[in-house]
């Protein structure tokens, strides 16, 4: 019998995996925009800056190719998964996409969110995950040992959106600081609109909020708004802050949010964004929208020059990749 000592096929000290920079994002979960102050803030959109000059000039890179995300959607998403799963893919990386489907997983057997994460951190370095339950992200990242990123948990927050957001307001007019900015449609279960609102309460803005009674900005964010000084107004009607406005920032009236749909009849085309409204606006402003649409701005208003909400999507791309390759540690 020959006995003869295997080498090992990988040499452990040769493959380990160190951050390039300490940016305060390392391992770091990101779960809420309560996380962001203004030098994180710059950070996140230098970085997403030079992501974009790179994917306009190479398309792609290898800063992640040692590095494989899990994208776990239990909500039905096209913009927020595919722009991961691309940031991902431009970045070098590795992608297990849990993004349809998902009730022939095992969790149609009963397996629980913790046991889902605790699972499929075995087989990545970070997950980002949607859950249609306020504060599942925060639950399991109570229990998962790598980082995760809050992409949507119901109607609580959507960071990585706000952040986009804000990018694009920054992006396309040059700064923050003394915008007026119009909120319009669903403020109540309209997360993107929370974690933006908590976001532009860093800076020095007016905030408007147009919106029908049953779904007004939630009282304990209004609040808090007033505490800090903010100059906040609330109205039913467009008319009343589209000559101003720097920033319309439009989202759709949430049918999934409604537990009575004859509400939802009541005030599903409540507002309408169209050629002859964007007429009454300013010439440098902005249109935005999260996005999907269902009505609320027409398509003729695509052809305005003002109108940023693809632009809005392209950014989504840029921060993603930035988080991702701060989070591990990468940039």
């Amino acid at each position: 019998m020959i006995t003869q000592k295997l080498e090992p096929l990988f040499k452990l000290e040769n493959y380990q995996r160190q951050p390039r920079f300490q940016n305060g994002f390392y391992q770091q979960d990101i779960l809420s925009v309560n996380q962001f102050g203004k030098e994180n803030l710059d950070y996140i959109f230098e970085r997403a800056d030079e992501m974009k000059a790179m994917a306009h000039q190479w398309g792609t890179c290898d800063l992640l190719k040692d590095y494989t995300l899990a994208c776990v959607f239990y909500e039905p998403s096209t913009r927020t998964s595919s722009s991961f799963i691309s940031a991902m893919a431009r970045l070098g990386g590795k992608v297990i996409p849990i993004t349809e489907g998902i009730q022939y997983s095992s969790v149609s057997k009963g397996e629980s969110l913790i046991d889902s994460i605790l699972t499929l951190e075995q087989y990545c370095d970070v997950i980002v995950l949607r859950h249609s339950e306020i504060g599942s992200s925060a639950t399991a990242a109570k229990y998962a040992k790598v980082p995760i990123i809050n992409a949507g948990d119901g109607a609580g927050e959507h960071p990585t959106q706000a952040l986009l957001d804000l990018y694009t307001i920054q992006s396309e007019l040059g700064h923050i600081d003394g915008l007026k900015v119009a909120m319009v449609g669903d403020l109540r279960y309209g997360r993107t609109v929370h974690s933006l609102t908590r976001l532009l309460s860093q800076y020095d803005v007016s905030l408007r909020f147009v919106s029908p009674e049953t779904l007004r900005l939630p009282m304990d964010l209004m609040n808090d708004l007033i505490d800090k000084g903010i100059k906040v107004r609330e109205t039913n009607k467009v008319s009343d802050v589209i000559e101003n406005a720097d920033v319309l920032y439009v989202t759709r009236i949430q049918k999934e949010r409604f537990t009575d749909l004859a509400q939802y009849e009541e005030v599903k085309n409540y507002f309408e964004i169209t050629p002859e409204v964007m007429a009454q606006a300013k010439e440098k402003m902005i249109v935005m929208h999260p996005l999907p649409r269902v009505g609320e701005i027409h398509y003729k208003v695509d052809r305005d020059p003002r109108a940023a909400y693809f632009r809005q999507v392209q950014n989504g791309l840029y921060i993603r990749m930035a988080l991702l390759a701060a989070v591990l540690g990468q940039a």
